[in-house]
């Protein structure tokens, strides 16, 4: 069972949602959950069911959208990535 401790870090825990259009047309929501100096960032394409996730263990914070982005475009880039 999680510590009273840990339950509050996380419910103090900064956070970030939100859904950008690619140039090639597709949506893709990323999160942005941070705490101290680490960071757990998300980026799923709409109509697919996976999910890019990244543990940042020593992230500056806050980071901006466009940082966090950043750290997908290699996965974001590739064309074959098709809803399923």
């Amino acid at each position: 069972m999680p510590s009273d401790e840990w339950i509050t870090s996380l419910a103090r825990m900064p956070g970030d949602e939100w859904i950008k259009t690619l140039a090639d047309g597709r949506r893709v929501k990323f999160t942005n959950q941070e705490l101290d100096e680490r960071a757990f960032i998300t980026a799923q394409v709409e109509g697919n069911k996976v999910v890019y996730s990244i543990v940042l263990t020593s992230a500056k914070t806050p980071m901006s959208r466009e940082e966090v982005e950043s750290h997908f475009e290699g996965e974001l880039s590739k064309k074959s990535l098709k809803p399923n």
